[in-house]
């Protein structure tokens, strides 16, 4: 009986490990579109079917087609439909500000951050962004996400992430900056600040351990900084060559943030695949932008985090850094009013984290105020952020092979871009996200 049993049972897990090995049936859905922005920068089409087969476009046809047997129909013959949107700058571990995010870091362990970082990627991932870049954060919580996301354990937008932010010892990302003392060394030991060339080249090697998509170094001060140092430049010349080689030496791509145009040339000089912020510009600095071929990310909605924060509480950030924030209130957008006319690409990219997450879509809003045609914008957020990120082969598009990354809104966003604040149907590797 024993016996009788042991082969019964044998047998099962056999067939359990056979059924585990061979593919499932592949499911098709077709999307009937009213209209489809399947290459932004390029006209519209009119009605569409777009076959998605196994989390990937097939085909992209025009006309309503007719659905085979057992495939499943969308019909948004009343929308107008765009590829996935991509921000290239998100801090998903947060979106407190001020005194409360800073008292986040020393209460919240790396596993509520992880859960944070989950709860703003859905937020993220509902509002229509299907990818994001994730620029910076010290525990590892986002590179955990990021695993749990591509293993198919949790729904969540793709993840690029940079691991840790890069920069000098007092310099933006220093996070003992503000802290006692005493308490100075827990946040050395992130090991993320260098000085010195062949220490930056350990910073970044750091990061490569660590699993980093990109790179990222501040060149400059930050807004946000609890150091009264201003914005310009903070690092030397090797350093930040130091850091770009050694990224690009992995095969790494390069982000920025910089403010002052010292540090922005600084950057540009040394090869960055794009900056973050560029507030203050001069012709040299305006010049090295057009020749490099960098990408401008312009990450203008911090302002409404600022300002929704300070309505609330007027006290919400030290004196200090409520001096650099009302300034960069009222400069924020002239860099993109420069740049966008002189043929400098850009990405799309919000800070969310200083803005709110879930509100990415606000951007577009303030991308057109300060000079880009809707069109531009949206091209911004989805061909231009996909090459910025190296993932033109994957998102950006509606094209056949790619992934099905694809949101629809009611009306007609290059007419009015502020619909793309209302997405109203968000699908994210040919799976249907829940409002």
């Amino acid at each position: 009986m024993t016996f009788t049993l042991s082969l019964k049972r044998a047998a099962a897990i056999a067939a359990l490990c056979v059924a585990a090995a061979l593919p499932s049936a592949a499911e098709t859905v077709i999307i009937h579109a009213g209209k489809v922005l399947d290459v932004p920068g390029n006209a519209p089409r009119g009605a569409t079917t777009i076959t998605v087969t196994d989390g990937k476009i097939v085909s992209v046809e025009n006309g309503f087609k007719a659905a085979g047997r057992n495939v499943r129909v969308i019909d948004l013959k009343d929308s107008y439909v765009l590829p996935g949107l991509i921000d290239a700058h998100v801090h998903l571990t947060s979106d407190s500000g001020g005194i409360a995010g800073q008292l986040e870091e020393i209460t919240l362990s790396p596993a509520a951050q992880a859960f944070d970082a989950w709860e703003n990627g859905m937020k993220t991932l509902r509002a229509g962004f299907t990818t994001v870049r994730n620029l910076g954060d010290s525990d590892g919580a986002v590179l955990a996400l990021r695993d749990a996301i591509n293993d198919g354990q949790i729904q969540g937008p793709r993840i690029l992430d940079a691991g840790n932010s890069i920069s000098v010892s007092s310099g933006h990302m220093d996070g003992s900056l503000g802290y006692r003392d005493e308490l100075r060394p827990y946040f050395k030991a992130a090991g993320n600040t260098c000085d010195g060339a062949e220490d930056c080249r350990r910073a970044v090697r750091l990061q490569v351990s660590r699993g980093a998509d990109v790179i990222k170094l501040a060149t400059t001060g930050g807004v946000n900084s609890r150091i009264g140092a201003g914005l310009g430049k903070q690092m030397f010349e090797d350093e930040a060559v130091a850091i770009v080689q050694t990224a690009n030496l992995f095969g790494k791509k390069v982000s920025a943030h910089a403010h002052g145009e010292d540090g922005i040339r600084l950057a540009l000089e040394a090869g960055v695949d794009s900056i973050e912020h560029g507030t203050i510009l001069d012709p040299e600095t305006i010049e090295a932008f057009v020749a490099s071929g960098a990408y401008y990310v312009p990450t203008l909605s911090t302002v409404n985090g600022y300002i929704e924060r300070l309505e609330a509480n007027p006290d919400a950030y030290e004196p200090d850094v409520r001096a650099k924030i009302e300034w960069r209130i009222g400069i924020t957008g002239k860099s993109l009013e420069i740049l966008y006319p002189k043929g400098v690409p850009i990405a799309f990219g919000t800070d969310a984290g200083v803005s709110k997450h879930g509100r990415n879509g606000d951007e577009f809003e303030l991308m057109v105020r300060f000079g880009m045609p809707p069109m531009e914008a949206i091209k911004a957020a989805t061909v231009n952020a996909a090459d910025l990120l190296g993932i033109t082969e994957t998102a950006g598009t509606l094209e056949p092979g790619k992934s099905a990354d694809i949101i629809a809104v009611k009306g007609d966003p290059v007419a009015d871009v502020k619909l793309l604040k209302s997405v109203s149907f968000v699908m994210a590797r040919g799976e249907v996200i829940k409002p």
